[in-house]
């Protein structure tokens, strides 16, 4: 896949070497027909058609040139031309965005432009209180804690919200590029899809827990989680690919994350019966899938799996999220995707609950999230979805597991953390009602 190509490049800056390749992509058609009202090939007969396509983008569309050299000279050298040609073709179209002139089937959503750029405070590193006066100084707006999603829609220019569900989120402008600032090139801030910032959070292991992350790199779930846990604690992070962990060193170390130990091995490969798992009471699975969510930015792997497809990820899966339930000392597991079909969501965890039996339950996770899982089984409303038009971020899905105990068959449910609300897990037994959290807390100290 594409991210998969990017971040296995070895180029240094792989994040925004994906946005830029994602975006020259989802342009392709209209490049090229600048590229051939312009005459930009005829003119330059060396350059390459796809480098001709990622210089104009970057000119036109993007944030301006980053590269040096002869390529910026050429691009610049032929600026007023591919500007003027860029111009005849929204007269002719009747259009006065970039955007409006993708083609149907290439453009993303309505709804998917929306999706704001969120910002993760690394508390790691530092506070948001800190962060908001850090970005008020470079002429940001804070406007102060969303009351709804509306308001992120309303996002405009230098402005910025807390968002409303998680407490060290903050809400930018879609078109917000951060990738320069200081904060983010010493850790202090990750760019990281509000969605994809559920799994480690509805986890929420108490700091000292033994947790896995599974399927770990690129490893921004990794950095949440040991947030999360105050660097207190030990993170087993597994990927089978040596390049992706190399990066993923890289990431956490930027991150100042500790207590993490990489390794180099298919989860399924591991031995839960192996004496130093034997206290790992929490697991991140968030495996290999279609990413069919990912395609509201325009980034997806594969937006039309075909069936055969969709059943070997379903299949493997299911193998990982049944291996992952077989660590004996387990008792909270978020299984989660960026994938859309149902056949990788709410299916693979009913076959999975039933071939456990009564061993784990469903969790509700996020009451108040306004978009909850397809009714494919009875309790699948206690997973969710996430989605461009219901939730302003990429289609995701999350369940959350827990291991049943003796007297708690019930449902257990995991509120939006606020003031009043602790993040899930702290200080909590499996199917502990919110009230008792406090309580259980002080007995722990």
């Amino acid at each position: 896949g594409l991210k998969s190509l990017v971040y296995n490049s070895g180029f240094p800056h792989v994040r925004q070497l994906y946005a830029l390749v994602s975006e020259t992509l989802r342009y392709a058609s209209v490049l090229e027909k600048l590229l051939d009202g312009a005459a930009l090939l005829q003119a330059e007969k060396k350059l390459a058609p796809q480098l001709a396509k990622v210089l104009v983008y970057d000119l036109l569309f993007g944030k301006g040139l980053k590269c040096g050299g002869r390529w910026k000279a050429l691009a610049r050298r032929h600026r007023a031309r591919l500007e003027a040609e860029l111009a005849r073709m929204k007269v002719r179209q009747k259009v006065s965005r970039n955007e409006d002139l993708l083609a149907p089937e290439k453009a993303v959503s309505a709804a998917a432009s929306l999706v704001p750029r969120y910002v993760r405070v690394n508390t790691l590193k530092t506070c948001v209180d800190d962060v908001i006066d850090f970005f008020k100084r470079q002429g940001y707006a804070y406007l102060g804690k969303a009351a709804s999603l509306e308001e992120l829609k309303a996002l405009s220019g230098k402005k910025f919200l807390l968002d409303l569900h998680l407490p060290e989120l903050l809400v930018f402008p879609s078109q917000t590029d951060l990738h320069d600032n200081l904060l983010y090139t010493s850790g202090h801030i990750i760019l990281q899809d509000k969605a994809s910032c559920l799994p480690a959070f509805l986890l929420g292991p108490v700091a000292g827990s033994h947790v896995i992350d599974a399927c770990a790199a690129p490893g921004n779930k990794t950095s949440h989680l040991a947030a999360i846990l105050k660097n207190k604690g030990q993170i087993f992070a597994f990927d089978v690919d040596p390049k992706r962990v190399a990066t993923m060193n890289t990431l956490l170390t930027r991150a100042g994350v500790t207590g993490c130990q990489l390794v180099q091995q298919d989860f399924l490969t591991v031995d839960p019966r192996d004496p130093k798992y034997s206290r790992v009471t929490h697991i991140l699975l968030d495996p290999s899938c279609s990413g069919s969510g990912m395609v509201t930015r325009g980034q997806g792997e594969e937006v039309a799996p075909s069936a055969e497809r969709l059943q070997a990820l379903a299949g493997f899966q299911r193998r990982v999220l049944s291996h992952a339930l077989s660590f004996p000392a387990l008792w909270r597991l978020v299984y989660s995707t960026c994938s859309l079909h149902q056949e990788e969501n709410e299916d693979v965890v009913r076959a999975v609950l039933q071939e456990w039996g009564s061993a784990f339950r469903l969790v509700t996770a996020f009451p108040s999230w306004p978009c909850r899982g397809l009714a494919a089984f009875s309790g699948a409303e206690s997973c969710l979805r996430a989605s461009p038009a219901d939730t302003l971020t990429h289609g995701f899905f999350v369940a959350v597991l827990e291991r049943c105990r003796e007297g708690a068959a019930a449902p257990s449910s995991l509120p939006a953390a606020t003031k009043e609300n602790p993040q899930p897990g702290e200080g909590t037994e499996p199917g502990a009602a919110p009230k008792k959290r406090k309580k259980k807390k002080q007995r722990v100290k």
